[in-house]
């Protein structure tokens, strides 16, 4: 019944400028993952989820030490009355009052909205208003709005949008425990015309640089310190479209301290003309992004090559291999001849990188197939087999061949890893390059070519699991992300490539984890060493998954498990309190796929 609800002219159109736009294999993919019902609706979510009146008394009864001022900037053009209106409406409804609304109105012929803007202005001192001559254009328009701003911090308003009566509320009380943050933004829904069925919500990581080149995930509600809005210059018309990514690239290049309020504070509103309900209608803004990604890649010094997706609003950043640097792949393997060969073959096949050598740690085999093929691998100059005697250990399997390696970059690789198609490896390496990343993680598949592994998050299933497991490999996930270059807290090290200098400073895997979370922990600690950890979708390969190691199916097996666990438990209890900064608190812990959480009414936001 839904589904012919939706069946409007409209979104028949809508339907068929996709179809033209992908194609209809790819059409067909989006078509299904769209009409998938949500496990938890977000309708209801929302509703039990906003603040209640009492909890909005309470926070307008607050004081704050510091009384911070937000300057909120409105380039308005030709808004129509009642969007206007609403618009006001919702910043006059803010339960923190230190605030001045600074709109700019670039409709100079517009008797209507220059009426309802000195209606407001003359009630309300805060909300100020200038008239323009003439339309300046979107940057233009939001550079007079930002020049009539005095406050501490500037926020950036659509003439359309609505905020949460408590945006500008959790904005204060962030920067009251943390006065020194530069920048902050929130997490944002979308609202229908009539502004009362909400949908869609962008619930966000934490600052995130490799999803930030991959899509203006920040967008709304984005405030940042008004002198470092002022040293960033302001917006720039050669990105009109992207205005705001631009901005948003350029403050986030310069700030010192970014802060992520997991909260839904911005309500953007979808119709028929806007960008946030047909991406399709605004082609030029995307290119316009793409340059805005170019020139700040150009700012930090770092190569690569920037592409639009088929999904409009979403990019590719390429980065290339600098030099001819040594890689080593060490693939500890027992037994498993078949799966080892399938694995060894398909390096062989697909990567073209001339300077790499491998390393098979053999971990007590016994039967003849496996010893005949390391006599044939043997006649290959950049094959190393190296023995390891002792009982299995994943990480000190690991350590022990790193010990034989000469590669100044290491990927791990397990020995049911099968590579699919050419590119992938100097893929991994070009984003290993980058001077603030640690690790890099692949996007692995099943057999069946679902998904085995797209990024780990910690706190799924207790201590930590991989995302979108068992989706469909063609399917993007939510936003995109299963398909898109970002930043994690961990990846799998069944394949993982990581910087030598690095993992010698970490002191290799912990051999205290000899089976489970070892690879979880080494990310954990690249990160708590200021190293970015990155997931790249952009290779892909196939997992067989735990061949050579077998369930855990006996009593031995399980207790090790459990002792792993609360080592974990220990080492981690910080940030597993605090929650994955990659992830957000508002999505499950029990789920892979980015659902809601669905006891969040209990942590209902409040004035606490």
């Amino acid at each position: 019944m839904e589904a012919l609800k939706k069946l409007k002219w409209y979104n028949v159109k809508k339907g068929l400028r996709y179809l033209k736009h992908f194609g209809v294999k790819e059409f067909l993919i989006r078509l299904q993952e769209r009409m998938e019902p949500e496990e938890v609706p977000y309708g209801p979510w929302y509703e039990a989820y906003r603040p209640t009146e009492s909890a909005l008394a309470a926070q307008r009864r607050k004081k704050f030490k510091n009384s911070w001022k937000f300057s909120i900037a409105v380039p308005a053009y030709e808004t129509p009355e009642t969007f206007l209106r609403e618009m006001i409406k919702s910043v006059q409804g803010q339960t923190y009052d230190n605030w001045e609304l600074c709109i700019v109105n670039a409709s100079p012929e517009n008797d209507v909205m220059r009426r309802v803007l000195a209606e407001y202005s003359q009630k309300d001192a805060r909300i100020r208003v200038k008239e323009l001559a003439e339309n300046k254009g979107i940057a233009g328009n939001t550079n007079e709005a930002l020049a009539m701003a005095s406050g501490d911090f500037v926020g950036l308003l659509d003439h359309d949008d609505l905020l949460a009566p408590n945006a500008l509320f959790e904005a204060a009380k962030a920067l009251e425990q943390e006065p020194s943050i530069d920048v902050l933004y929130t997490d944002e829904d979308k609202v229908d015309t009539d502004g009362k069925k909400h949908f869609k919500p962008n619930l966000k990581p934490d600052f995130n640089l490799d999803l930030l080149r991959s899509n203006n995930y920040i967008c709304h509600f984005f405030m940042v310190r008004r002198t470092l809005a002022e040293q960033a210059g302001g917006f720039s018309g050669e990105y009109d479209g992207a205005q705001d990514y631009d901005f948003i690239l350029r403050c986030t290049d310069m700030a010192k301290n970014i802060h992520h309020i997991p909260e839904i504070l911005y309500h953007w509103r979808t119709h028929e003309a806007s960008t946030a309900d047909n991406p399709i209608s605004k082609l030029y803004a995307y290119e316009a992004g793409k340059r805005a990604i170019e020139a700040h890649l150009t700012r930090r010094g770092q190569a690569g090559e920037v592409s639009l997706k088929k999904d409009l609003g979403f990019y590719r950043v390429k980065y290339p291999v600098q030099g001819n640097p040594l890689v080593s792949v060490i693939i500890p393997n027992k037994d498993e001849a078949e799966s080892l060969k399938l694995c060894i073959e398909s390096l062989r096949r697909t990567v073209s990188w001339g300077n790499y050598e491998i390393i098979i740690v053999e971990n007590n085999s016994t039967g003849p197939e496996i010893f005949s093929y390391y006599r044939e691998l043997a006649k290959d100059a950049r094959i190393r087999i190296v023995r390891w005697k002792s009982a299995f250990n994943y990480s000190a399997i690991n350590n022990y061949g790193v010990k034989y390696a000469k590669g100044e970059y290491l990927l791990f690789l397990n020995n049911d890893i099968e590579a699919l198609e050419e590119g992938w490896f100097t893929e991994m390496l070009g984003v290993c390059q980058r001077p603030e990343v640690g690790a890099v993680g692949a996007k692995l598949l099943y057999p069946d070519g679902t998904i085995q592994h797209a990024g780990t998050v910690i706190g799924i299933g207790g201590i930590a699991g991989h995302m979108f497991v068992n989706m469909p490999g063609g399917r993007s996930g939510y936003l995109h992300k299963a398909s898109l270059m970002l930043d994690y807290s961990a990846v799998t090290a069944a394949c993982m490539m990581m910087k030598r200098s690095l993992f010698e400073q970490l002191g290799g895997f912990e051999e205290r984890l000899s089976v489970a979370f070892n690879d979880v922990d080494l990310c954990l600690r690249a990160n708590e060493a200021g190293n970015l950890v990155v997931y790249d979708p952009y290779a892909c390969l196939r997992h067989y998954e735990s061949k050579s190691r077998g369930a855990e199916d006996s009593p031995e097996k399980v207790r090790r498990f459990q002792e792993e666990i609360e080592f974990m438990r220990t080492r981690w209890e910080k940030l597993l309190k605090a929650g994955d900064p990659y992830y957000n608190k508002n999505l499950s812990l029990s789920k892979w796929n980015y659902s809601l959480r669905a006891d969040r009414k209990r942590g209902r936001n409040t004035n606490d």
